[in-house]
């Protein structure tokens, strides 16, 4: 058999094999047939995180979602929407040496997420992802909290990627 009539026949395998395992998306993502998404911007519980924290782990999250898939991020009833609020900021002494001073401080963030997913509303949850990051006991919170809160957003961006589009 030659090539030009092998190429067809691979081509319809290969077309049947995609169709027989689900909707996905060419990064990973399980869209469940979604073509839209909407991020509400995180609500503040905690009174010590700032603002501008809130805002910027929205807004990684939306970013991680448009990066990782080939959803669409519309502004309000996507087909999967996202929602949550900022629940833990904290910061703790680790690493106290012995003269029991720090020699770091750790900044932990927690974010309760709502996902609903319009398509399958059995895929739909509420959960609580947490991370933290550590920084000298030196510096200010004030000095590092941008590059923090960027680190963490980035670790809970995925998490938050994993558990809802990831299908872990």
């Amino acid at each position: 058999m030659s090539v030009s009539k092998v190429r067809p026949i691979l081509l319809v395998f290969i077309g049947i094999l995609m169709v027989a395992c689900g909707v996905y998306s060419p990064y990973g993502a399980q869209t469940s047939g979604a073509q839209t998404y909407s991020v509400t911007a995180f609500e503040m519980l905690t009174p010590l995180a700032s603002a501008s924290s809130s805002l910027a782990l929205t807004e990684e999250l939306r970013d991680r979602i448009q990066r990782q898939s080939t959803l669409r991020l519309v502004d309000e009833q996507g087909e999967l929407e996202f929602s949550g609020e900022l629940v833990t900021w904290e910061i703790t002494p680790v690493n106290v040496q012995g003269d029991e001073s720090a020699a770091s401080n750790r900044l932990t963030i927690g974010i309760r997420i709502h996902y609903t997913n319009n398509l399958d509303q059995e895929l739909s949850f509420d959960r609580t992802f947490t991370r933290f990051a550590d920084y000298s006991s030196d510096q200010d919170l004030i000095q590092v909290e941008e590059d923090l809160v960027e680190d963490i957003g980035a670790q809970l961006s995925q998490d938050i990627f994993n558990a809802s589009l990831g299908n872990w």
